[in-house]
């Protein structure tokens, strides 16, 4: 299951996935986004099952995992892409915005990963894989509700799994930095804003260091795809409780 499967990195992990031989659930808020991934996965489709679930709302997440594991029959893998990014000087941000992002960001992947705990248990080489990102660690102007709702996510990782290691689930995350995708541009598949939308008066020069260093400039999202696909499967059967930066070298 890979939630914001609709676009971005959440998307291009889904196609990666199905590319392997995978069958997946893609979740996302976004019914075009879906209709747009299944158009994309070609002659995977058959392989692939769409579902809107806003993973905000426990109800939803509820019947989602729920639909979910009827046309899996079971879990292996869970990918929690799904995430929001508002940009605004913290002294205006209001309350309602800065708790929105840690509600779907922060709380939605732990709603996720409470309704599939279960499944997992019962599931082969069972693994999950979080989303963090560069800012949990690193200054990221901007950008502080963001943050928060990344490093808690992070924590949360190392937390479930030492929790969890002994009953067989793995967890790890991934920190993307310096990837293009409809979080970074501003522009989602369901033609709303997701990106960062920086200030009009957004002073650039605190972004000097957020450039890779491989002078490449930024990324496609299935440059992390790769590294989910990796983390998921048994390749990745040595790794958890730990994250992986995945920014071309953004943060030395």
């Amino acid at each position: 299951m890979i939630t914001g499967g609709g676009s971005g990195i959440g998307q291009a992990t889904v196609l990666r996935i199905l590319a392997e031989g995978g069958t997946v659930v893609a979740a996302d808020v976004s019914e075009a986004g879906l209709k747009d991934t299944v158009e994309k996965a070609g002659s995977h489709a058959d392989r692939l099952t769409t579902l809107v679930v806003d993973i905000a709302d426990e109800a939803s997440v509820r019947d989602g995992v729920g639909a979910a594991l009827a046309a899996l029959g079971g879990l292996d893998v869970l990918v929690n892409a799904a995430g929001i990014l508002r940009s605004s000087h913290t002294h205006e941000t209001s309350l309602q915005d800065f708790t929105r992002v840690l509600q779907v960001n922060l709380v939605g992947t732990f709603l996720v990963i409470r309704q599939c705990i279960p499944a997992l248990l019962e599931g082969r080489d069972a693994a999950v894989v979080n989303f963090s990102s560069t800012s949990a660690a690193f200054a990221h102007p901007y950008m502080a509700a963001y943050a928060a709702s990344k490093g808690g996510i992070q924590s949360m990782t190392h937390a479930l799994a030492g929790e969890y290691a002994e009953q067989g689930i793995r967890f790890t995350a991934v920190q993307p930095g310096s990837i293009s995708s409809g979080m970074t541009d501003g522009s989602g598949a369901s033609g709303q804003s997701t990106g960062p939308g920086l200030p009009e008066d957004a002073d650039m020069s605190l972004f000097a260091k957020l450039s890779p260093a491989l002078g490449q400039g930024f990324a496609g999202p299935e440059t992390v795809a790769s590294v989910v696909a990796m983390l998921g499967s048994e390749d990745g059967r040595f790794i958890t409780g730990t994250e992986i930066r995945v920014d071309g070298g953004t943060h030395f």
